[in-house]
């Protein structure tokens, strides 16, 4: 066993003394924070060399062992003081604790990241569907009705701390223990009916989904855990047909990035990374659709129609494809003009626009709309030009904020974040003012 392992398998054994919450959570909020006391201290010996980072080593602390400890001792109080379900608190403890012993087990076969991701998510997502049983079982509630619920939280939070230990440090595990608890925490309070065989079904496709993005390489391994997850929270929280009107921007968005690939590499114009959108562009692109299906999936607690959501989201998505269209197409084509004077640019200037490229938004706002109106009923063709309307004015805005302010003031994912947004709100707008929310 490398050392690795034996201090994953260390971290583990600590972390599984949460499950002990289900009787005494005040114990367990103690018991934790000596657990962290105790790690400051103990500078040398066999329990030193057992939980010891590379870096602990060089500081002679524990201090990871100390933040973890710490931070669920943290976790633990707000059980205590603002009503944290236990079985959350234990399953955000014990998935990131056995998670991290699965990736380290994972990395002995292959060093390769997508082995590491898998076997994290893949163990983070037994240990909290474990720790969430005992918690039932030693409380006396009912199993079999919250299994469904059980597997979801489960899923959502495996794919959630995967992909924030893709992108930040091992140092800040705490900060993703609570990013997981409190996601976890909204999760549980929804009213969200699913049966087993749906939540099967919707992990089965998004696995799948997500499998195939990093195979064809349209994805990097951030992208795909990032796409996964919004995924799965759209088929759960909103449906299948939300699910195909994101999957359309997924696989569209995907194609006109390989389109004329090394033309526009050429051109200093093309997706780093041979194309593989990263999490941070996924991110960029689908956060406001994200939140609009958060917002629908709580909306019968919010005084807003649930209508005005669905058309945030499909605004959004609208945009997001519009947008990737128009610069992926449009990128082919020389002598693009500046949006806000009309003067001719270099192809990849910010803000630069072909008639190809606008003609292609226009199509890629068109598809999204036409998808929409096929799959809810409640749509309707002014829906459909809402739509459609909302993802060229959204594409507009990102290519005005492109001439105006990208580069000094604002990133490209944060562009394309409120261009997103923008076509949310004129979606969620313009369907209001024509009458087809309450």
């Amino acid at each position: 066993m490398t050392t690795s392992i034996r201090r994953a398998a260390a971290f583990a054994g600590v972390g599984t003394l949460a499950l002990a919450a289900s009787v005494l959570v005040a114990g367990v909020a103690a018991l934790f924070a000596a657990v962290g006391a105790l790690a400051l201290v103990v500078d040398d010996g066999p329990v030193f060399d057992l939980f010891a980072r590379p870096s602990d080593r060089r500081e002679g602390r524990l201090r990871g062992l100390a933040a973890f400890a710490f931070a669920t001792a943290g976790l633990a109080m707000l059980v205590m003081l603002v009503g944290l379900p236990t079985r959350v608190f234990a399953a955000a403890v014990c998935l990131l604790a056995y998670g991290n012993l699965v990736e380290q087990a994972a990395r002995t076969r292959s060093d390769a990241a997508i082995t590491a991701t898998a076997g994290f998510t893949i163990g983070g997502f037994l240990a909290a569907i474990a720790a969430q049983t005992v918690v039932l079982r030693v409380t006396g509630d009912p199993i079999e009705p919250m299994v469904p619920d059980l597997v979801f939280l489960a899923a959502s939070g495996a794919l959630l701390a995967g992909l924030l230990r893709s992108v930040l440090f091992e140092r800040d595990d705490p900060l993703v223990m609570f990013s997981v608890a409190f996601l976890l925490w909204f999760f549980a309070d929804l009213t969200v009916t699913v049966t087993p065989v749906e939540v099967a079904l919707a992990i089965a496709i998004t696995a799948g989904f997500g499998y195939l993005s990093w195979a064809l390489d349209t994805a990097s391994v951030t992208g795909m855990l990032t796409g996964v997850l919004l995924a799965l929270l759209t088929i759960v929280l909103g449906g299948y047909p939300w699910f195909a009107v994101l999957i359309s921007f997924f696989a569209l968005g995907a194609l006109s990035t390989k389109f004329r690939y090394e033309e526009k590499r050429r051109n200093g114009v093309a997706e780093a990374n041979e194309g593989a959108r990263g999490g941070g562009n996924v991110l960029g692109n689908a956060a406001v659709a994200l939140v609009a299906v958060l917002a629908f999936a709580a909306s019968d607690r919010l005084p807003v129609d649930s209508a005005v959501f669905l058309f945030a989201f499909a605004g959004s998505i609208a945009t997001a494809m519009s947008d990737t269209l128009s610069s992926e197409i449009g990128g082919v084509f020389d002598r693009p003009r500046l949006i806000t004077t009309l003067e001719r640019v270099e192809p990849g200037t910010d803000g630069g626009v072909t008639w190809q490229g606008e003609l292609a938004g226009v199509l890629g706002a068109s598809v999204v709309a036409l998808i929409a109106v096929a799959l809810f009923g409640s749509v309707g063709t002014v829906g459909g030009v809402v739509i459609a309307l909302a993802g060229v004015g959204g594409m507009t805005v990102d290519s005005i904020l492109g001439a105006t302010v990208e580069g000094e003031q604002l990133g490209n994912q944060s562009v394309n974040f409120l261009a997103t947004l923008s076509g949310a709100l004129l979606g969620a707008g313009l369907a209001l003012l024509a009458g087809l929310s309450a």
